[in-house]
């Protein structure tokens, strides 16, 4: 499967008559397959490039291929969830009964762990089971690509850590691709197979990431000197 190119992709706002640059030309390859993290500070453009991508808002230059290809689903950083439609009914939402393979549904909600509240309203969930019901909706659409904006960062460390290695399990069992907005550095470190440092609307540096997920330890040497870099590289100078 293809993956999925930005060439020289920039957006522009207008605030009080005055264009504000937000990107500015981005180049950049997400991989088939992998995890791609896009890593920088508030207001440094990570949100923007993942609604270019996704088509929530459009490229003003350069252009994204491949994308128009590809079954997307998208995972904001609030649940979004229909509140009077139990966990099963939420995650099934938006697919026609023709696309709904219950045997599969059922799978992906063992996936994340909630087959115990299928019949459960979002508000007899706690924020990570909510969490856990979107990435599930989005997975059950059977995408190639999925785009996630900080999905976990309104969770507390622990139920963090915990989805984290959920979405871990789950990417490795579908494949499929992820661009995934954090401005957390040990969430990159964690989750990415490729991390790029997003500054000023220009992207500042990359890394690929080739130890297995399961076998990072971040308070490894090695870890820890790459999160000194990459805090470096976050630095404005």
């Amino acid at each position: 499967m293809d993956g999925i190119k930005l060439v020289n992709v920039s957006k522009s706002y207008e605030v009080k008559n005055q264009q504000l640059k937000v990107l500015d030309g981005i180049d950049l390859n997400i991989s088939a397959n992998k995890m791609t993290i896009i890593l920088g500070r508030s207001g440094c453009g990570k949100t923007t490039l993942l609604r270019l991508v996704s088509g929530i808002e459009e490229v003003e230059k350069g252009e994204v291929r491949g994308v128009r290809l590809k079954r997307k689903a998208y995972v904001f950083q609030e649940d979004r969830l229909m509140p009077w439609l139990d966990v099963k009914r939420n995650i099934t939402f938006g697919l026609k009964k023709k696309q709904i393979n219950h045997k599969k549904i059922d799978e992906i909600i063992e996936m994340v762990g909630l087959e115990k509240f299928c019949s459960a309203y979002p508000s007899q969930l706690s924020g990570g089971m909510k969490q856990r019901v979107s990435i599930a909706r989005a997975f059950a659409y059977n995408p190639e690509f999925i785009m996630m904006d900080e999905p976990f960062s309104a969770l507390d460390f622990f139920t963090r850590e915990q989805m984290q290695k959920e979405l871990i399990k789950i990417h490795q069992k579908t494949r499929c691709a992820i661009l995934f907005v954090t401005h957390s550095i040990d969430e990159a470190l964690i989750l990415g197979d490729k991390i790029v440092i997003l500054e000023k609307g220009r992207i500042k540096s990359c890394y690929e990431m080739n130890e297995k997920k399961q076998e990072r330890d971040l308070l490894d040497q090695k870890f820890v000197a790459l999160k000194k870099q990459i805090i470096d590289d976050l630095r404005i100078i």
